[in-house]
């Protein structure tokens, strides 16, 4: 028993450190700086037909995500479109592009940007296309691409184009109309 009072003493005297030393580590792996590098993201976007029209670039930072979407001459009618993340990633149904459900929408917010209970996390600004049916946009959103709600979730997400401008208001889409182009995002 006198051999082993002795080697309890000496074991309760390394034990604070090594809890410190673990407790220390864990401390620095949370403090650790974050990458600085944006997660990046492409995708074809495609028509009604199942032809690529265009493009959909994303960059995912620290507290926002910039897209640009590019649609080429004749991809687009002329004039405005409401633009949406929807919840599902699946743009298989190139007539109506149901598959892709309802907007990104986890808080259950009202649709609009303009609305005071809302917007809904699908909620974008509206892109134009020109005489020619072309388009050029560059957007931010709050929306991330990964992580907990991320658009990029076990079912991945989609970004859809709509036949008419979204008024960012009335319910449920604003108006905005039927689904004309779809991007896949997963």
């Amino acid at each position: 028993m006198t051999r082993i009072l002795p080697l309890l003493a000496l074991a309760a005297g390394l034990a604070p450190p090594a809890i410190a030393l673990a407790q220390d580590a864990a401390k620095d792996a949370k403090e650790a700086p974050k990458s600085t590098e944006p997660q990046t993201f492409e995708a074809p976007i495609r028509n009604n037909k199942g032809e690529t029209i265009g493009e959909l670039k994303i960059r995912d930072g620290a507290n926002t995500l910039v897209m640009r979407v590019t649609v080429q001459p004749g991809g687009l009618t002329p004039g405005w479109h409401g633009m949406h993340f929807h919840a599902v990633g699946d743009c298989s149904d190139t007539e109506k592009f149901a598959n892709s459900k309802a907007h990104v929408n986890h808080d259950q917010s009202k649709h609009g940007l303009l609305n005071p209970d809302g917007p809904d996390e699908g909620d974008l600004p509206n892109i134009f296309a020109g005489a020619d049916g072309s388009a050029n946009a560059e957007v931010s959103s709050e929306t991330s691409l990964g992580g907990e709600g991320g658009l990029k979730d076990a079912d991945g997400s989609a970004l859809i184009l709509h036949a008419k401008e979204d008024d960012h208001t009335s319910q449920p889409i604003g108006g905005a109309g039927d689904r004309v182009a779809c991007a896949v995002i997963k």
